[in-house]
């Protein structure tokens, strides 16, 4: 019997929805680079279903309690009286969503001696210490692509919220008013402006090319230079660094991983280095950012509007500024969390656990750290290191 432990996010404050909006989802097979979709034997849900809050289960708990294993699914994530910290250290495997993430820490690491696979349900283990997982030869899987173009769209509605102001638009409709003047006064056509995305991936390039219809001049930067026919197709314009690239554009993106690399690469200094009124999109990791140098930026008028659903630690404390710092369009960790998408990264995370349980390989595009070392989209995307780091700070929003 293997223990398998699953943190999932609480069910809506309405209770666990008896019907949906729509009766169905678009069925995808395969991804725009060719990579099929997740394809397990079988699934026990419903695609379009709430899979990812704690009574979705992922779809999981059949599967796994008729193969006479153990299921544990909590919310219940932070600090050291939590479920989760009461469940690990028999914990084999441990499943933790992005929007929702329960930090493998080194020390949460160190009290786990079953743990052998820790699986993302979506894209980005930087929850996981890395260098911990390497040292401990702990397998890290996530479900690459399972939800890249759920966030593109969603950096795209972010960018149009910013530029053309469309929340404190709509809050004069909530508030009874008609002030035109009120809206507009900070609103701008995105046409012809420069845009330009930290990192080109599958997410960064899925901004990109939906961007290109909008007539703006893109660029971007990256580790692993895009072939030269996609910079042909989409006019774009190679920085080797983003101090060299900020420096230009209006709007930036943020679509990179989070490894020591990139931790606090938009501190105070590259801010500083941006357009004045320029705008900054951050859907990748709230630790790219640094805190308070954006609150700052945004006083200071260095940026017009900073939109992101990303944030350190999460949930973040009811306290953090940049639940009330000026201009901004900040949601909860929801843009790769789309009804759409969980039918995929649940389709996903049920294809790793099948493979794992039957002693199959598991896709080499879905591994980040195998064998005591980075592997599959973890050796493209990553570097070894850790970074949970202040992810204790998660307990205050309990608290609140």
């Amino acid at each position: 019997m293997t223990k398998v432990l699953c943190v999932l996010y609480d069910d809506p404050v309405t209770g666990y929805p008896k019907s949906y909006a729509r009766d169905t989802i678009p069925k995808i097979e395969r991804y725009a680079d060719g990579q099929t979709a997740p394809t397990p034997r079988a699934i026990d849900f419903k695609p379009g279903a709430l899979l990812g809050s704690v009574s979705g289960e992922l779809g999981l708990r059949h599967f796994l309690e008729s193969r006479g294993h153990r299921f544990v699914v909590t919310s219940d994530k932070d600090g050291p009286n939590s479920a989760f910290e009461k469940e690990l250290p028999d914990a084999e495997i441990v499943i933790s969503q992005p929007f929702w993430p329960a930090y493998l820490t080194a020390e949460r690491i160190a009290k786990s001696p079953l743990l052998k696979l820790a699986i993302t349900a979506g894209i980005g283990s930087d929850h996981v210490d890395l260098q911990a997982a390497i040292d401990r030869k702990i397998t890290v899987a996530e479900v690459t692509f399972c939800n890249s173009i759920s966030v593109a769209e969603h950096v795209v509605m972010m960018i149009l919220g910013l530029v053309r102001n469309y929340i404190p638009s709509y809050q004069w409709v909530v508030k009874g008013g008609w002030n035109i003047a009120d809206c507009v006064e900070r609103s701008y056509d995105l046409e012809q402006m420069e845009v330009g995305t930290v990192a080109a991936g599958r997410i960064g390039l899925a901004v990109l090319r939906r961007l290109k219809p909008f007539d703006v001049k893109l660029h971007y930067t990256d580790r692993h230079r895009l072939p030269e026919g996609v910079e042909k197709e989409l006019n774009l314009t190679f920085h080797s660094n983003a101090e060299s690239m900020v420096k230009v554009c209006d709007v930036v993106t943020i679509n990179a991983p989070l490894h020591p690399e990139t931790e606090n690469l938009f501190d105070a200094a590259m801010l500083g280095k941006m357009k004045r009124g320029a705008y900054l999109i951050n859907t990748a990791r709230g630790k790219i950012c640094n805190r308070d140098a954006v609150v700052n930026a945004l006083n200071s008028g260095q940026l017009a509007g900073y939109a992101g659903d990303v944030w350190f630690p999460q949930p973040a404390p009811k306290d953090h500024p940049w639940r009330t710092m000026p201009h901004h369009g900040m949601t909860p960790h929801i843009s790769g969390s789309s009804l759409s998408a969980q039918t995929r990264y649940a389709a996903g995370t049920r294809e790793i656990l099948e493979c794992w349980l039957d002693g199959k390989t598991i896709r080499n595009e879905y591994l980040i750290v195998d064998g005591g070392k980075l592997a599959g989209a973890g050796a493209h995307s990553y570097s070894a290191g850790d970074t949970t780091k202040g992810s204790e700070d998660a307990t205050r929003f309990k608290r609140g």
